[in-house]
């Protein structure tokens, strides 16, 4: 199991964002257009492995390229697994395998909050949704984080924001 864990979102344009993913093994570039609910649908899957789910699916648009975030859990840890499709409708098996990696899941929703702590420090939530074109996603980010901290696991959660 690789032993850490990073995640990156940066807005690169009106509506667009380049999301960075990797371990120490690989890495895997995304890209994202507001034309779906690529922040809040991660943020929202990672929040349904903590609530006990075993599967559950993340998907960005790049129009029409869309990537595909497929969690698979097992106790503590969780199968990462991100396929590009030619098009968001397609099913899972159609697309190509970009990044995949074994993390305890611990370590993948300290990263996704880190990441969207990141975005909100380097950003401003206003200038976030002047770029972005839609809100910053609060609400879901901390919905996870309240989540993660009441997780019963006993997990040692130091994150980057109290």
């Amino acid at each position: 199991m690789a032993s850490d864990l990073r995640l990156s979102w940066r807005l690169t344009g009106s509506g667009w964002a380049d999301c960075t993913i990797a371990d120490e093994e690989r890495k895997a570039h995304l890209t994202a257009s507001y034309i779906s609910n690529a922040p809040e649908d991660l943020l929202k899957a990672v929040g349904r492995l903590l609530t006990g789910q075993f599967e559950t699916r993340a998907q960005f648009e790049a129009e029409p390229t869309a990537y595909r975030w497929i969690f698979y859990r097992q106790d503590t840890t969780v199968w990462i697994r991100i396929v590009e499709l030619s098009h968001g409708a397609l099913h899972d098996n159609v697309g190509t395998e970009l990044w995949s990696s074994w993390q305890p899941v611990d370590r993948l929703v300290r990263s996704v909050v880190c990441c969207f702590d990141q975005v909100a420090d380097t950003y401003g939530e206003s200038a976030y949704r002047g770029k972005w074109g839609e809100h910053f996603p609060r609400v879901e980010l901390e919905a996870l984080r309240r989540l993660w901290r009441a997780d019963p696991t006993g997990n040692d959660h130091h994150e980057h924001r109290e």
